[in-house]
């Protein structure tokens, strides 16, 4: 499908006491018609600026903004304003007048955009039918709950009939029950009325939720985007993998680590059809070695799985046979997941040193070591004890 929103080098440069800051460096994004973008990372990291360009809110210092095809950068005026009543917005916070009606809020798009009078109430009512408030048409702000303020402004933002939603942190103020609600309905928006969605967010849930493909960004700068799936089921830099080990939430309490036997402890990181085969029980048999699971946990994209184990491998033979046989059980693990690493615990120097590794297959474009001194990484390091 045809790119509805380019984002093309776009930078944002703002200027802090004199100097310059820049909150959005060289970002290249391409948003196809009808799907529902997300963009995550942690706060600060330049999302909403660059979203916020585009429909020109901010305003790129280099680079260029894109609408079907047709670059918007340099819009004013009257032309720009028919840009924005074609692109709605939903804020984190609702931004809702609370002196007045819902009716009167969602009015108010209409007639920036010169609805005539008698036409602003059936579509007002329209438009609470689609997000479930037909009863609160005459209601004050403060008679509504966060999930109801949410709804009200959604329904405000597709006003006058919007190609593109623009999301920022919709869901970040709201429960986990009235988020998965205010997500159904985006998708249902999204499905029926063949919005285009970008959504800014910090949460983990949401992202696996409702997202298509998925831009990374840190520090101003987008450092992954793909497919949601491809992005967080075999990450690969250090801040989507910490978006993913947040999730997933796998560690091993620091206080457990002098209680557990001689052996190697493995982060294995698997993903879709991988989940489901018996690998700990046929790895164990084959090579006779003790396999624990201590920690995992498990996440799905649909019906799609990603999921961390981290294991301990013990040699049931002592000495340097030992030794060999849990490697090459190591080696056979690796090789069968999306990703994998030693954890940085020295349990017993008698059957090999713990040392960071990063071991990887062909996710990475690489294909796992024959030993795992050969695949060491300084800079991969990231311990996970608690």
């Amino acid at each position: 499908m045809a790119d509805i929103i380019t984002l093309d080098d776009v930078s944002v440069v703002f200027e802090s006491d004199g100097l310059p800051v820049e909150a959005v460096s060289h970002a290249s994004v391409h948003v196809e018609e009808g799907e529902i973008f997300g963009i995550v990372g942690f706060s600060g990291a330049g999302k909403s600026t660059l979203v916020r360009t585009i429909n020109l809110l901010e305003r790129p210092t280099s680079g260029r903004v894109l609408i079907d095809g047709r670059d918007v950068t340099a819009l004013r005026g009257a032309a720009l304003r028919e840009l924005r009543s074609r692109i709605g917005f939903v804020f984190q916070s609702f931004n809702l007048i609370d002196n007045v009606t819902v009716a009167q809020n969602i009015a108010f798009a209409l007639k920036a955009a010169h609805v005539p009078k008698a036409r602003r109430r059936p579509r007002i009512e329209e438009l609470l039918r689609l997000v479930g408030l037909e009863e609160k048409i005459d209601s004050y702000p403060s008679q509504l709950s966060g999930g109801q303020k949410q709804r009200v402004s959604i329904a405000r933002a597709l006003a006058n009939h919007p190609r593109i939603l623009l999301c920022d942190e919709a869901t970040s103020a709201l429960d986990l029950e009235t988020t998965e609600e205010i997500l159904a309905l985006l998708k249902r928006i999204n499905a029926d009325l063949g919005v285009t969605i970008v959504f800014i967010t910090h949460q983990f849930d949401v992202a696996k939720a409702i997202f298509d493909h998925v831009a990374v960004m840190e520090h101003g700068v987008i450092v992954e985007q793909g497919t949601t799936f491809d992005v967080f089921g075999s990450p690969r830099h250090e801040t989507t993998r910490a978006l993913v080990e947040r999730y997933l939430g796998v560690a091993i309490p620091k206080r457990l680590v002098p209680q557990l036997p001689s052996g190697r402890l493995i982060e294995l990181r698997y993903k879709d059809e991988g989940a489901f085969e018996p690998l700990i029980s046929d790895v164990s048999r084959r090579f006779e070695v003790s396999i624990n699971v201590l920690h995992g946990n498990v996440g799905y994209f649909g019906t799609q799985a990603i999921g961390t184990l981290i294991v301990l491998v013990s040699a049931r033979q002592e000495g340097q046979r030992g030794a060999f046989i849990v490697q090459a059980a190591i080696d056979e693990l690796t090789s069968r997941v999306a990703d994998a690493r030693e954890l940085s615990v020295a349990l017993n120097d008698d059957i090999g040193a713990s040392v960071d590794e990063i071991f990887a297959d062909d996710a990475y474009g690489t294909e796992p070591s024959a030993h795992a001194a050969d695949a060491y990484d300084g800079d991969a390091h990231k311990e996970v004890l608690a």
